[in-house]
């Protein structure tokens, strides 16, 4: 179980308690056990732990904190579902978890809940199971090129064609049709 000093950590990275900042703290305690990660080792220096968030709410800022994952080194990657829910993965390794919340506040006060969810079990808080996915791969370099119409440089996987020109994903006149 991480401990108080950690949560503080957290607390201090996030600037106040919240019950978001308590289910993120919990999904990092669940994805220390069940990845069978050395706390000690904590937060990581690379990009060993990848996390797969589905959500982008107050959780998320413990993960970056205690396990490291940020998005910056690419090993914070948002999957936005609107989900309470973490994939934890182990690069050069098949170990995974996802955990999605299943607690609910049931009339509780903002600190009531708050501390349930300090106080008991990740494994009564999250399912548990194995993310439907494989591990993302890790971050690759673009070549970049200016934007047609902005004068931007844009990152390859970034530009469309249109009319014949290289444009950004903002100058970028999409073709969609509803319905189909």
């Amino acid at each position: 179980m991480l401990d108080e000093t950690l949560w503080r950590k957290a607390v201090e990275f996030h600037g106040h308690m919240c019950p978001g900042l308590a289910i993120g703290f919990k999904a990092c305690e669940g994805a220390i056990a069940e990845l069978g990660l050395d706390a000690s080792r904590l937060p990581a220096v690379d990009e060993e732990v990848v996390c797969v968030t589905e959500n982008d709410a107050c959780g998320v800022d413990a993960v970056q904190i205690l396990l490291g994952c940020t998005y910056g080194k690419s090993n914070l990657i948002p999957r936005l579902r609107g989900k309470m829910a973490f994939s934890f993965f182990v690069r050069g390794t098949d170990r995974r978890v996802r955990l999605v919340l299943e607690a609910k506040n049931e009339g509780m006060s903002r600190d009531e809940y708050q501390n349930y969810l300090l106080t008991t079990s990740y494994e009564q808080l999250f399912k548990i199971g194995k993310p439907s996915y494989g591990l993302p791969e890790p971050a690759r370099l673009f070549p970049s090129q200016a934007c047609a119409a902005c004068g931007e440089s844009t990152a390859e996987f970034g530009l469309r064609v249109q009319g014949g020109k290289l444009v950004c994903l903002d100058c970028y006149d999409a073709y969609e049709r509803e319905g189909f």
